[in-house]
């Protein structure tokens, strides 16, 4: 199980989705999520409406080409009509090890057409992955609940599927049980499996 940072590896909320928390994520070896968004003709990193101080998607790539460009890269799209630029971002740095997901449906058609690899979400709430023939992998959330068991996962595994886990920390819930049932089953010794958490460190020190 590979194990990603939410937001790069910060200790403050307004080190999130900034330039030292992905530097950082990226020298302690985690790959990491972020979330990309429009700005004046360019994308940018920002989870809410971005404002000129938003780093740039080539800022994110300069900094994450001076690590291990197989650490993945778990991109959120926020906005529509991204897919041109972030193509063309992705060759220029050559960046393989990557997925895209949450866009709109009718974007994700897009992303589909021009052979961007992109995860689709099941939830409590969208328990049926659209698109499950074309995607990469499948970015497995719990709002309220761990509402999956196992199963669930090794079946996405046995169809070539990589699967994300959303660690419960994300939505500030406690992490304990669904941590203890990954170790429990062995899903943290598979293939093919990412926990992305905003306390990377602790989840290497409970899983190895």
């Amino acid at each position: 199980m590979k194990i990603i940072s939410h937001r790069g590896y910060w200790k403050s909320i307004e080190e999130k989705n900034r330039p030292n928390a992905f530097k950082h994520s990226f020298e302690l070896g985690f790959g990491t999520e972020t979330d990309l968004r429009d700005y004046l003709g360019e994308i940018v990193i920002s989870h809410d409406i971005p404002e000129n101080d938003a780093i740039s998607l080539n800022e994110l790539f300069t900094i994450f080409s001076k690590f291990s460009k197989k650490l993945p890269l778990a991109l959120n799209v926020k906005a529509d009509g991204l897919q041109q630029k972030l193509k063309l971002a992705l060759k220029d740095f050559k960046i393989e090890n990557y997925f895209v997901f949450d866009m709109s449906i009718p974007d994700t058609l897009g992303y589909i057409k021009e052979g961007i690899n992109f995860f689709s979400r099941q939830s409590e709430y969208e328990p049926n992955p659209i698109f499950y023939q074309d995607c990469k992998g499948i970015w497995l959330d719990g709002f309220t609940s761990d509402w999956y068991d196992t199963r669930i996962i090794k079946d996405h595994l046995k169809n070539k599927k990589q699967v994300a886990i959303v660690s419960p920390d994300l939505h500030k819930r406690d992490l304990m049980p669904l941590w203890e049932k990954l170790k429990k089953d062995k899903i943290y010794q598979m293939e093919g499996v990412i926990l992305c958490t905003d306390i990377p460190e602790d989840a290497v020190n409970f899983f190895k």
